[in-house]
């Protein structure tokens, strides 16, 4: 028989000894709103590796023309339209770099061995022998730029717009509404072309056509912030301390809505990449030699049937482009809006 005295002794009811200077202690290390922010992005697989993909992508775009024996402007009439080539995987045969093209019945060649080329274009060539790989890495960094700038632009002048509207109120936030309402009005089409028409096709044309009319999203999404948080105890307090208009606007509630100016801000990146895709595919984008990835799909639409790789690839990076931004401004989404937080 146990004895009950030994299991259950006097000393395992004596009291736990509590340090006091750490009865305070915070096991854990406490988050900001940028690093609890990001913890969640990280939780978000395809936004993570959607962010890696544009990383690799903008590198590219700057040292993709420059790994390259040939410049993205030169012209070798005798290598026109040629496959795409490269070096160790021209024998491997199910792969689309080996530089065979098909005739119309259907047989197979090689187009290097045929026209007696001692060279290798990794993306191929286009109807005037440049070579694809430094253009289409070319029209990467072009189409990004112009997307990057119509898109900071397009947040300045939006959130200052909409900040000023929603704050101040009253007849002058009408006037502003008012405004927004006809520019919204005008086809966006119509507008843009104009613009590109009469300031004659280029970077500085397109990026100026894209914001016209680009920035009223933005700033309808900041005047409804701001009209929430007008009323909140941190306007008043700033009101009572005697801050002026200004600083309210710009020191206490944009900083509050980072995260839907980053948001929308995110969205618009392809949205302006699509759409001056769009106008380089109809002819208003920009002129030769520059190129853009809607240049090189409009002059590949050319040679589609004969020589499909030309628009295949540039086709092919557009989406890869349009995805992962749409991909990333989701994972922001869930991560900067407390209403998405599980």
């Amino acid at each position: 028989m146990i004895n009950k005295e030994t299991l259950i002794s006097k000393d395992m009811f004596a009291p736990a000894h509590v340090d006091p200077s750490k009865s305070e202690k915070i096991a854990k290390p406490s988050l900001n709103f940028w690093q609890d922010s990001w913890l969640r992005v990280r939780k978000n697989k395809g936004a993570v590796f959607s962010l890696v993909v544009l990383v690799i992508l903008l590198v590219m775009a700057f040292v993709g023309p420059m790994i390259t024996p040939y410049s993205y402007d030169t012209q070798t009439t005798k290598h026109n339209n040629l496959p795409p080539r490269i070096q160790g995987l021209e024998n491997v045969h199910w792969l689309p770099f080996d530089g065979t093209l098909t005739r119309r019945d259907g047989s197979e060649y090689n187009a290097y061995e045929v026209r007696k080329v001692d060279a290798y274009y990794w993306f191929g060539t286009d109807n005037l022998g440049r070579d694809l790989f430094a253009r289409v890495w070319k029209g990467t960094q072009v189409s990004l730029l112009i997307a990057f700038m119509a898109a900071i632009i397009d947040m300045l002048i939006g959130v200052s717009y909409g900040a000023i509207s929603g704050y101040i109120g009253g007849k002058l936030d009408s006037f502003m509404q008012r405004v927004i309402e006809v520019i919204v009005g005008i086809p966006n089409l119509i507008v843009v072309v104009l613009m590109i028409l009469v300031l004659k096709p280029g970077i500085i044309p397109i990026i100026i056509a894209l914001t016209i009319t680009g920035w009223t999203s933005m700033a309808r999404v900041v005047r409804a912030q701001v009209l929430k948080f007008k009323g909140q105890e941190f306007v008043l307090a700033a009101k009572t301390l005697g801050a002026s208009n200004g600083s309210i606007i710009f020191k206490h509630m944009i900083p509050n809505m980072f995260g839907v100016i980053i948001i929308n801000t995110m969205f618009s990146i392809p949205n302006a990449i699509f759409f001056e895709a769009f106008l380089s595919f109809i002819g208003l984008g920009l002129q030769e030699p520059n190129a853009s990835l809607g240049t090189l799909v409009n002059d590949g639409f050319k040679a589609m049937i004969a020589f499909p790789y030309q628009m295949i690839i540039p086709s092919v990076m557009i989406a890869l482009i349009m995805v992962c931004f749409n991909l990333v401004a989701d994972g922001l989404r869930d991560a900067l809006d407390p209403k998405m937080r599980d």
